[in-house]
């Protein structure tokens, strides 16, 4: 099942202080924003008594013949060529400059060094928390190697995300991340790896945050075994009919995680009932708009509803509690990625926890590195909460689980763990 664009107007997200909104206009965002943080901490000794020397369009040949040195020497001391020049000429062109007030180029930089002091980031959407959390970290490492990070929203469009790697390419960044789910069918994938194998053989650094699809280092969040292990963990907690709220199966994210879920509820010994899976817009909206869907369904004897998102199951509680409904009471609600705001909802949201923030930051230093195409594994963990109570009597309290290598949490004595939870997993 399907679901449209929500009949009643779903509350909007507020908008983070660290990126400004863009303005959205009738149809798909042609736009894409840049979210900046720089600590500049820059020096440069002035010779005692000289003043600074204010004149319009100063050239780097104007800083040339000030401080008595060709054009070629000027521009190795100024822009960080490798080519040695000798330390009294740097300091007799960085005084020149300082005296003219000569700003550098950017541009005559990047083509002087092979790359800018920038590295670049292309996220899918920018209002979504995912994405914010992985900037975070991307910024986190950048910081630490002395770099300015410029982000790009692609707006989930496979089309926009290769313009906007061919565009950058022109900025000459010293390294490009791409987070996203891959998106099948697009017809994108071959010109965005050509693209992107140019920037790389240029001296350019690549790695993704997405489906192991693309041949550079990919850090690949485990979508399928922490939808797997979130039904098994549901189903001990004595759930046994299920609703899925997910996205259109071209979005690979989505369709992991609304596949695995499925199995997880088989290995349990569960099925979904026809008629329970429901596919709207990949959004917090899309997840408001599935709400009339789920209540009918919880009055129709469903318990529990897995949405493949935390931002989609946000909005999936809200518009329950427009239709009605307790989120938790009467229908448990479950996500996937453990956002910030997952605890910040009442009830706390169930889901299934990605370190984002620190794949950020892997990403990054992995680009930087310059490490080899390959998939980086990034493990899970599922975390109950009380947007999920159990529906067995005699639960005790909360205790940890180690399932498959990962770390969950689990209810307490009246949980029974599945069959083949307790066969991977031990008790911490």
């Amino acid at each position: 099942m399907k679901v449209g664009d929500a009949q009643r107007s779903c509350p909007a997200t507020a908008a983070g202080s660290a990126v400004a909104v863009a303005p959205r206009g009738a149809g798909r965002r042609s736009w894409a924003r840049s979210a900046v943080r720089c600590w500049q901490n820059v020096r440069v000794d002035q010779p005692e008594g000289d003043q600074p020397v204010r004149r319009g369009s100063v050239t780097l040949h104007d800083v040339a013949r000030e401080a008595g040195v060709s054009y070629a020497t000027a521009s190795r001391a100024l822009n960080g060529s490798e080519r040695t020049v000798r330390q009294e000429n740097v300091a007799r062109v960085r005084a020149a400059a300082v005296r003219l007030g000569y700003v550098p180029h950017a541009s005559a930089q990047a083509i002087a060094r092979g790359s800018t002091n920038t590295v670049a980031l292309v996220v899918s959407d920018v209002d979504d928390p995912y994405f914010l959390m992985i900037a975070a970290g991307v910024i986190d490492a950048a910081e630490d190697a002395g770099l300015i990070v410029t982000m790009a929203v692609a707006d989930r469009s496979p089309g926009l995300e290769l313009q906007i790697v061919r565009t950058l390419r022109g900025h000459r960044p010293r390294a490009i991340v791409v987070a996203g789910s891959r998106v099948d069918g697009s017809g994108e994938r071959a010109p965005l790896i050509e693209e992107l194998e140019t920037y790389r053989a240029s001296g350019g650094r690549v790695a993704v945050i997405s489906q192991p699809d693309l041949p550079f280092p990919t850090l690949a969040v485990d979508n399928g075994g922490g939808a797997r292990r979130l039904a098994l963990e549901l189903a001990g907690l004595g759930y046994r009919r299920f609703a899925v709220v997910h996205g259109d199966d071209a979005i690979r994210t989505s369709r992991d995680r609304r596949t695995a879920f499925a199995a997880g509820l088989r290995e349990a010994g569960l099925a979904l009932d026809p008629g329970c899976e429901i596919e709207t817009d990949f959004s917090r909206a899309g997840g408001y708009a599935a709400a009339d869907r789920l209540a009918e369904l919880a009055r129709d004897g469903v318990e529990a509803a897995f949405v493949v998102t935390d931002v989609m199951a946000v909005g999936a509680m809200t518009g329950l509690r427009a239709a009605g409904l307790r989120p938790g009471p009467d229908l448990a609600v479950a996500g996937f990625d453990d956002i910030e705001a997952a605890c910040e909802v009442t009830p706390q949201l169930t889901s299934v926890r990605a370190p984002l923030r620190e794949m950020g930051r892997q990403a990054l230093e992995a680009a930087l590195s310059g490490e080899p195409a390959g998939v980086i594994d990034v493990p899970v963990e599922v975390v109950l909460r009380d947007s999920t109570p159990p529906r067995r009597r005699g639960a005790g309290s909360a205790r940890t689980v180690i399932v498959g290598g990962a770390t969950h949490v689990t209810a307490g004595e009246g949980h029974d763990i599945a069959a083949s939870s307790q066969a991977d997993g031990y008790l911490a």
